[in-house]
């Protein structure tokens, strides 16, 4: 069957899809969501041409609701059933056809929910938060539109209400009267340079709000994409960047503002949220958290990396791990952090039976792990590893020596273990 298909939805072309019916009795719309908008767009076309092509879709497929692999197989089924019946094999125009058997994958394929990219840089400010949360207690929190509105979701749960792109602090001005503790708001750059900078914080300055607000720069209006803003780094030939959210906070007469350049320092990040929420100096309050997207940084990088080690030159890679020996199997800093290249692992002892963390080959070696467990005084089971491509020679050579002298103590030491093994 040929298939038209709208890249682009609006405008409809109804020469191009006039031209597509010609020679054709029957079409079937795909369109999910309601009201079917293409389709009935789709049905003037047909009508003000006076063709005689019968247009189907909401007549075979639910109005509402997802277009799930068996709702697609059963309306595309009737639809050819009814329309061409000869391009079917006789089996499939039995009236009462079985539906096939659709495997239960719960079992089989993990639980991705949504949230944060592997290493971003805004997963430390919320393990920051949640550190000064345990601390003060609770605060009334207002979230904005961006890839920080993950953090609503397990395990940080900060941040659920929100009112719209560039309106996380204006959202926080009903909570802002003189409470037992400060309202904080949460906005992204893209949401600052949006409208945020007048409806949100011109507000907080104008209406002298004792309010906290953490702007989370990550050098992109990274949720739509990645593009460049006015506070982003990088120089790019078409449009004016590099323009600091803590000037544009100055200007507007804000004067409490604390700029943290790397986000993945929880240590900072919690001292200067604590700081924010119990100084006594009045007026709004404002954090900038800035470190680069780390899906952007890694487009970036990742060819840059690869073109140097197909020159031969020398490139280090940093990767982070966790020391089974060390690791108690609390699992605190997986609810701390929740990055994705965390998880678990399950050890072959019979003495330990609660798995232990583990970091998978997705680490972009950000360090947030072990950054979280030390502020946490968690567990010091974090260690890095710095994987150098196109070592010297010299380095080479240690390499050698010290996988010796590893080896040998790995033998020693396993020679020395009880064995389990052939004990039922």
């Amino acid at each position: 069957m040929p298939v038209y298909v709208l890249n682009v939805t609006y405008p409809l072309v109804a020469s191009e899809f006039l031209e597509f019916c010609e020679g054709k009795d029957e079409i079937l719309v795909v369109e999910e969501g309601q009201p079917e908008f293409i389709e009935q767009a789709l049905s003037t076309f047909l009508y003000r041409a006076g063709s005689g092509v019968r247009l189907r879709g909401k007549d075979i497929f639910p109005m509402a609701g997802e277009y799930t692999g068996q709702v697609m197989l059963d309306a595309v089924g009737r639809f050819l059933r009814e329309a061409a019946p000869g391009m079917l094999p006789a089996a499939a125009l039995a009236p009462n056809l079985p539906k096939p058997a659709i495997p239960d994958l719960s079992r089989t394929v993990p639980i991705r929910p949504p949230g944060f990219c592997v290493g971003c840089p805004e997963r430390p400010i919320f393990a920051a938060m949640k550190l000064v949360e345990k601390e003060l207690g609770k605060h009334q929190i207002s979230a904005d539109i961006g890839c920080h509105l993950f953090a609503s979701l397990p395990p940080f749960e900060i941040g659920g209400a929100t009112m719209g792109y560039g309106l996380g602090p204006a959202a926080n001005g009903a909570f802002d009267g003189g409470g037992e503790r400060r309202p904080v708001a949460i906005i992204g750059d893209g949401g600052f340079w949006h409208n945020g900078l007048s409806s949100s914080f011109g507000n907080m300055a104008f209406n002298k709000s004792d309010g906290v607000a953490i702007v989370v720069d990550n050098f992109y209006s990274a949720a739509t994409g990645g593009q460049d803003v006015l506070s982003s780094r990088g120089e790019n030939p078409t449009k004016m960047t590099r323009h600091p959210i803590a000037k544009a906070l100055k200007g507007v007469g804000i004067d409490w503002v604390r700029q943290v350049d790397r986000t993945y320092d929880v240590g900072r990040m919690r001292a200067v949220i604590r700081e924010a929420l119990t100084t006594k100096e009045a007026g709004p309050k404002v954090i900038v958290a800035s470190s680069e997207c780390m899906l952007n940084k890694q487009r970036r990088e990742r060819p840059q990396r690869a073109q140097a080690i197909r020159e031969g030159r020398r490139v280090e890679a940093p990767r982070f791990g966790v020391d089974e020996a060390v690791c108690t199997g609390d699992h605190a800093c997986i609810r701390l952090s929740g990055c994705p290249s965390l998880s678990l692992k399950k050890l072959d002892d019979p003495l330990r039976d609660d798995p232990v963390a583990s970091i998978d080959q997705g680490c972009v070696g950000c360090g947030n792990c072990g950054e979280v467990a030390d502020a946490a005084v968690l567990c010091p089971s974090f260690y890095r590893a710095d994987v150098v491509h196109n070592p010297t020679p010299w380095e080479a050579r240690v390499a050698s020596w010290r996988g010796r002298v590893i080896g040998w103590l790995q033998s020693r030491r396993q020679a020395r273990r009880l064995s389990f093994e052939g004990v039922s």
